[in-house]
């Protein structure tokens, strides 16, 4: 639900501590004016968390499809402790929506739990531009916010 109470936890805790960690991105350049943006709200929001910028990789691919396989090439190779997807799906008149959000969400969840690596999935699902274009800096940051707690609660329950 959009403006839900989210749970937010305060900056400064440290579940919230980013300045040791090793984080991705991958954002499809599909609607590349909203998963910029979601990028760039993402970044910001990382800095915000301590997270340094060279530890910071940033990886594009054409749509939401294949963000997975990057995400997985990403995760094979052992040196991140969260990845983050980025992308934007607006619904058409046909199937194809459906398929593009089920499959591509259902990719990111597989390899999340194949390779035991938190991923903040970031990738909008919405009816019309102008939804995606009002969540996109609030799920920019909500995903960098996901990302550093969950590497953080994963690396404390290892």
């Amino acid at each position: 639900m959009f403006g839900a109470d989210k749970g937010h936890l305060q900056a400064g805790t440290p579940q919230m501590d980013g300045r040791k960690l090793v984080i991705a991105i991958v954002q499809a350049r599909f609607n590349e004016s909203v998963t910029q943006a979601l990028a760039d709200a993402c970044k910001a929001e990382l800095a915000a968390l301590g997270v340094d910028p060279r530890h910071l990789d940033h990886v594009t691919v054409p749509g939401a499809l294949e963000v997975p396989l990057a995400l997985q090439a990403l995760a094979e190779q052992n040196r991140y402790d969260a990845l983050i997807a980025l992308g934007c799906i607006i619904r058409g008149e046909t199937y194809h929506f459906e398929l593009v959000a089920n499959e591509s969400g259902a990719g990111v969840t597989r390899v999340s739990l194949d390779y035991q690596i938190p991923i903040a999935n970031a990738i909008l699902t919405v009816e019309n531009m102008d939804q995606a274009v009002a969540r996109q800096t609030d799920k920019g940051r909500d995903a960098a916010r996901v990302a550093v707690e969950m590497a953080n609660l994963v690396d404390r329950l290892a």
